[in-house]
C-alpha cells in the first residue's frame, strides 16, 4: 500500500443544502470526530454550502476540498458526477447547477399528483417540510415524507412500492448533459468524477461507453471505494480507473445518522497501486 492511498479522505456527502438531515457544521464535527483527515461537502446539484463546509473544516483543523453532485442524464438513467476542487464563486458552474434544479419543483408537482392518485394525498407539502427549498425537492424528502406519515416503515420500502418507473409517484426527470456537468466543473478549475459507478443499471457495453464519454469530455476520476460498493465493486472499479487512465475517489455517500449503512470516514483505504484524485489536487486542498 503506498503512503499516498491511505488518507481517510471523505469525498462524497450530502447535508441539509441538498437531501441530507445534517448541518455543514455538524458534518464537519462528525467527519473530524471520525478521524477524516480531508473532507469535501458533495451536495446534489448545489454549492450553497461551500463556504460554511470549508469554515467549519477550517475551524476543526481538517483539510477541506469544494465539492458538488450533479444529477446527469446518461443512456436513459440518471448518473451522477462529483466535482472537486473548483471555485466555489464560478458563476457559470452556479449558473448550470440553477438550471439543473430548475426542472425539481416541476416534477415535484408531477409526483405528487401520481401519489394523489393512488391515495396518498398532500404528498408535495409533506415533502417540502423535510427540505424547505422547492428547487431541491428530490425523491428522498417524498420517501421521508411516506415513512413519517406511516406508509412505509422505512425507506427501502418506499423505493420497492413507489417512486420508482412502473410505480405510483414515478416521474423521469431530464437531467444535465454529461457534457454540461463535466464542462462546468473543469472550467470552474475542478476535477470531475463518477459517483459510485456500481450503482447504474448499465449493460456492460453502456457502461463502457459512459467512461469513454466521459474521458473525452475531460473527466478524470472516478469513486472506487463508496458507501454503496461491495468488496468486489472495489476490486471492479480499481480495474475500470487502470483500464481508463483514472484517478480514484473515496467518500461515504453519507445523508444522515439514521439512513446511511456508511457513516463518514468509516470505508477502507484505496487501493494502493491506484493514483488518489487528491494528488491531482493537491493545490485546490484547502488547509
Amino acid at each position: 500500500m503506498h503512503p499516498k492511498n491511505i488518507l481517510n479522505a471523505d469525498l462524497h456527502c450530502h447535508s441539509v443544502v441538498s437531501d441530507g438531515t445534517l448541518t455543514p457544521e455538524v458534518l464537519a464535527e462528525r467527519a473530524k470526530t471520525n478521524g477524516v483527515e480531508l473532507w469535501a461537502l458533495t451536495d446534489h446539484d448545489e454549492i450553497s454550502g461551500q463556504h460554511r463546509a470549508m469554515a467549519a473544516a477550517r475551524a476543526r483543523g481538517m483539510a477541506y476540498l469544494t465539492g458538488t453532485e450533479i444529477s446527469v442524464t446518461f443512456a436513459g438513467e440518471t448518473v451522477h458526477i462529483v466535482g472537486l476542487g473548483f471555485d466555489p464563486d464560478d458563476a457559470a458552474l452556479a449558473q448550470g447547477l440553477r438550471d439543473t434544479r430548475g426542472g425539481r419543483e416541476q416534477r415535484a408537482m408531477e409526483m405528487s399528483e401520481s401519489l394523489a392518485k393512488a391515495g396518498i394525498h398532500g404528498a408535495f407539502e409533506g415533502a417540502l417540510k423535510f427540505v424547505g427549498n422547492p428547487e431541491l425537492i428530490s425523491r428522498t424528502h417524498f420517501a421521508r415524507f411516506l415513512v413519517e406519515t406511516g406508509v412505509c416503515r422505512e425507506t427501502p420500502e418506499v423505493f420497492r412500492k413507489y417512486l420508482t418507473e412502473g410505480k405510483p409517484g414515478y416521474v423521469p426527470h431530464r437531467w444535465a448533459t454529461l457534457k454540461d456537468a463535466v464542462t462546468w466543473i473543469t472550467q470552474a478549475k475542478g476535477v470531475a468524477i463518477i459517483a459510485h459507478p456500481g450503482r447504474y443499471n448499465f449493460s456492460a457495453n453502456e457502461e463502457y461507453a459512459l467512461f469513454t464519454e466521459f474521458k473525452a469530455h475531460g473527466g478524470c476520476g472516478v469513486e472506487v471505494v463508496t458507501g454503496s460498493h461491495t468488496k468486489q465493486e472495489f476490486v471492479k472499479y480499481a480495474e475500470t480507473a487502470k483500464e481508463f487512465g483514472l484517478a480514484a475517489s473515496r467518500g461515504s455517500d453519507f445523508h444522515s445518522p439514521d439512513e446511511s449503512h456508511t457513516d463518514l470516514g468509516k470505508l477502507p483505504f484505496l487501493p494502493g497501486e491506484l493514483t488518489p484524485v487528491w494528488e491531482l489536487l493537491a493545490d485546490r486542498i484547502q488547509q
